[in-house]
């Protein structure tokens, strides 16, 4: 299988259409996030002075966050694979909680990612290149999007897994960043 980078974006959403259970939203969250970066670099580089240095600041979370798509199915896979062990091996349930902790940390660090990529795009929105105020507020809109999905596969693997209230007190307040930084878009272009 190839790797994200490796695919053209119709075999990736035909992966992620695909009766399989990864490419998911996980993967989805990484690639839309790293679609909001491309657009937040765009809108850096045509704005001047500071803000022209974001560009560079959001081509490495693109960087970063793209390859998550493929961490997030690889982990996922882990813990289907925890799930199916027999249940009379003695370390079933601690492989499970260890591969839905890993299932944690994958999109918690998108949702990171999102976070920060709606801040840079909600100063773009009120400071850059009004030329570019749509694509710095695509950006956040899809930053909140991938922020919001990840954080929810957050939630979802630490209720499962039983990890405690500080995965949750993570993703809360990724989502928190995201939404606020998002939304001061929205109210900036009314």
């Amino acid at each position: 299988m190839h790797t994200i980078d490796q695919r053209r974006i119709g075999e990736f959403l035909s992966d992620v259409a695909s009766r399989t259970p990864a490419p998911g939203g996980g993967a989805a969250a990484a690639v839309t996030a790293g679609t909001a970066a491309g657009l937040v670099a765009m809108a850096a580089r045509f704005s001047t002075g500071e803000l022209a240095e974001l560009a560079e600041r959001a081509d490495k979370l693109r960087v970063e966050v793209v390859p998550l798509a493929d961490a997030d199915a690889e982990v996922y896979t882990e813990v289907l694979a925890a799930y199916r062990l027999a249940r009379s091996i003695p370390d079933r349930q601690q492989r499970i909680t260890d591969a839905l902790r890993a299932a944690a940390r994958v999109p918690l660090r998108i949702a990171e990612i999102g976070a920060d990529l709606a801040q840079l795009a909600a100063r773009l929105v009120e400071e850059g290149n009004p030329n570019l105020k749509g694509d710095a507020q695509g950006a956040a809109l899809l930053a909140e999007g991938a922020t919001r999905t990840a954080a929810s596969l957050v939630r979802i693997n630490a209720e499962l897994g039983g990890l405690g209230y500080a995965w949750f007190s993570a993703a809360e307040e990724c989502t928190r960043v995201a939404m606020g930084a998002s939304r001061a878009t929205v109210r900036c272009c009314r």
